[in-house]
C-alpha cells in the first residue's frame, strides 16, 4: 500500500527534536517517501519552570503528539524513546526503532574534569531523578539542582555559571555536534542509563498499513530487542520513565544482557541486578523480580 500524501512526521520544536525528525525524513527520502514535518509544543515544553517529577513526568513529551496521531492529523511521531511511557495508548504502536546512538550519560563540565573530581559541594544540574540518585550515590556532597529547557538553554546556563556541571544524554549532544562540551562519558556499568536512551522511536497508528510499511525498513532488530527488554522491565516494576530507575540492555556473546538499577532520589539506597538471556520479556521479568525482592519495591 502506498501513501496518498506526504508522510506527516510529528515532532517537538527543539533543535534536537528537529534534528531527529529531519534525520528520519532524510532516511525515508532515500526510500522514496516524501515527508513533511509538523511541529507540536507538548506539555513538557510548556511547563519548564518546575521539575518533571513534580508534574507527573509520564507522557509529558508525548501525549500531545499522540493525540494528533489518534485524530489522524499525523502519520508518524518521532520520539526520543526514553521520553515514551512503557505502555502506549490503545491504537498506537512503535513501528520502528533506529539503531542506537551512544546510550551513556555525559558530564558537561570544564575539560579534564570527572564526576569524582568535581569540587566539594558542586552544583550539578539535572532534571532526572535517575541521574540525581546515581550521582548522589557516588558523591553525596553534590548539590543537585533542577535544570529544565532544551539543550542550548541548559548549556547557556552552565556557561553563565548557574551550575558547575550538567548531566545530559551523550546521544543528544553528539547529534547536535556538541560532543566537545563532554568532560566525561559515564560508564553504564556504574551509572545505568535510562530505558531507551540514545534510541529514536517511530510511533504510528496500529492499523495504518501504509505508514507501517514505509517505516519498517528503518527498524534495527538488535536495538528493538534491547529496548523491548528495557521497557518490559519498567512495566514489570510498574514505574514511569521519570522514576529513579535505570535499564540498559545490549547484545554480548550471543546473549542479551540487561542491567538495571532502582534508587532512592537521595542516592542513599540503591538496588542493582543484571542477567542474560535470549527472550527480552522473560529476561525483564527475571531482573524485575530480583530487584523487587531485594528492596526495590519499597523504593518505588
Amino acid at each position: 500500500m502506498v501513501a496518498t500524501h506526504p508522510i506527516r512526521l510529528g515532532t517537538r520544536g527543539s533543535a534536537l527534536a528537529r534534528w531527529q525528525a529531519e534525520h528520519v525524513q532524510a532516511l525515508l527520502a532515500k526510500l522514496g517517501h516524501e515527508c513533511e514535518l509538523v511541529i507540536i509544543r507538548t506539555e513538557g515544553d510548556r511547563r519548564t519552570d518546575v521539575p518533571l517529577a513534580s508534574i507527573g513526568g509520564k507522557g509529558l513529551f508525548t501525549e500531545d503528539i499522540e493525540r494528533r496521531l489518534l485524530d489522524n492529523s499525523l502519520d508518524c511521531a518521532v520520539h526520543s524513546l526514553k521520553d515514551v511511557p512503557s505502555a502506549l495508548p490503545p491504537g498506537l504502536v512503535l513501528a520502528a526503532t533506529l539503531e542506537r546512538e551512544d546510550p551513556r550519560d555525559a558530564l558537561v563540565a570544564a575539560a579534564g574534569t570527572s564526576l569524582m573530581q568535581l569540587p566539594h559541594g558542586a552544583r550539578l544540574g539535572t532534571s532526572s531523578l535517575r541521574r540525581q540518585a546515581q550521582a548522589l550515590a557516588l558523591r553525596p556532597d553534590l548539590r543537585c539542582e533542577n535544570v529544565r529547557g532544551n539543550v542550548d538553554t541548559r548549556l547557556r546556563r552552565w556557561r553563565a555559571g548557574d551550575y558547575d556541571a550538567l548531566l545530559l544524554a551523550a546521544a543528544g549532544l553528539r547529534r547536535l555536534g556538541l560532543a566537545d562540551v563532554i568532560a566525561e562519558y559515564l560508564d553504564p556499568g556504574v551509572f545505568c542509563p535510562s530505558a531507551g536512551q540514545g534510541v529514536l522511536a517511530l510511533e504510528c497508528r496500529a492499523g495504518d498499513a501504509a505508514a507501517l510499511a514505509a517505516l519498517a525498513p528503518l527498524n534495527h532488530a538488535p536495538t528493538a530487542s534491547a529496548i523491548t527488554a528495557e521497557r518490559a522491565l519498567l512495566l514489570n516494576l510498574h514505574c514511569g520513565c521519570e522514576s529513579p530507575v535505570g535499564a540498559y540492555a545490549r547484545w554480548q556473546d550471543g546473549q542479551l544482557r540487561l542491567s538495571a538499577v532502582v534508587a532512592s532520589p537521595d542516592g542513599t539506597r540503591i538496588v542493582r541486578h543484571q542477567a542474560a538471556g535470549l527472550k527480552p520479556e522473560s529476561l525483564a521479568a527475571e531482573v524485575a523480580e530480583h530487584l523487587l525482592s531485594n528492596g526495590a519495591r519499597e523504593l518505588l
